[in-house]
């Protein structure tokens, strides 16, 4: 018996989500995963939200992103921030669970395949250095590093720089989120060069109202990149 089977003998796959036993490594059971609101289908291709309709190759829009100016050119989400799409999420942000970063890249990699380009850069969002000191972690570097990695893409996990601490953006309403945000966000000199010219893929773990990826795209374009593409692991849906 190789050390492989002797390993998963002593340690048997668990569900990333409840434990449960599983067939692989890094796998949800039966019931997670049907409770786990992957995004397929029809989308809005600026921020991935679901759409009623038949999937085709013709561009569809939400309403927020008709009535919205979003500075990026597409977007893509693996899934809803609801149900256990909501405790994943948790679990990687709060929960110390680094590793769900990787089968998430997966998923995320998965939803992104339209809107990968050849020799796109993959740039995380980046927390504010008091925030990172307090987590020790960026999960949304964790995402990105490993999509790069899968998808043979570059990567470059200190392209954009937090000027400034925004604060928790929960119960702000919109606007108030992109009044927030506006400036909050550089490509410092040194990455520049890295930048210019560049297709970027901006990474995040969750997509609220959008003034996160706004302000960070709005950064990279000042700085020479030549497109932004966003993607993240989950969508929050408006109400109704």
């Amino acid at each position: 018996m190789g050390m492989q089977g002797a390993l998963q003998i002593l340690y048997p796959p668990q569900c990333i989500s409840c434990a449960a036993p599983v067939q692989s490594d890094f796998g949800l059971c039966t019931d997670c995963w049907r409770e786990t609101p992957f995004v397929s289908g029809l989308v809005c291709d600026k921020c991935g939200v679901p759409l009623p309709g038949q999937d085709s190759a013709e561009r569809a829009f939400c309403d927020d992103c008709m009535m919205i100016a979003r500075p990026w050119d597409r977007g893509r989400a693996a899934l809803m921030y609801h149900e256990n799409g909501r405790r994943l999420v948790l679990a990687l942000k709060h929960g110390d669970r680094m590793d769900l970063a990787r089968p998430a890249s997966t998923w995320m990699l998965k939803a992104a395949k339209p809107i990968l380009q050849p020799g796109m850069l993959a740039v995380p969002v980046p927390l504010h250095w008091t925030r990172l000191f307090r987590r020790r972690f960026n999960q949304a570097a964790l995402l990105s590093r490993a999509i790069a990695k899968s998808a043979g893409i570059d990567h470059c996990p200190d392209a954009l720089r937090r000027n400034r601490s925004t604060g928790s953006q929960d119960n702000k309403t919109r606007d108030a989120r992109f009044a927030n945000l506006v400036g909050a966000f550089v490509v410092p000199k040194p990455r520049e060069k890295r930048v210019e010219g560049r297709d970027i893929l901006l990474v995040d773990d969750v997509m609220t109202s959008g003034a996160t990826f706004a302000a960070g795209t709005e950064a990279l374009l000042a700085a020479g990149a030549r497109s932004v593409s966003v993607l993240c692991l989950a969508r929050v849906a408006k109400d109704g």
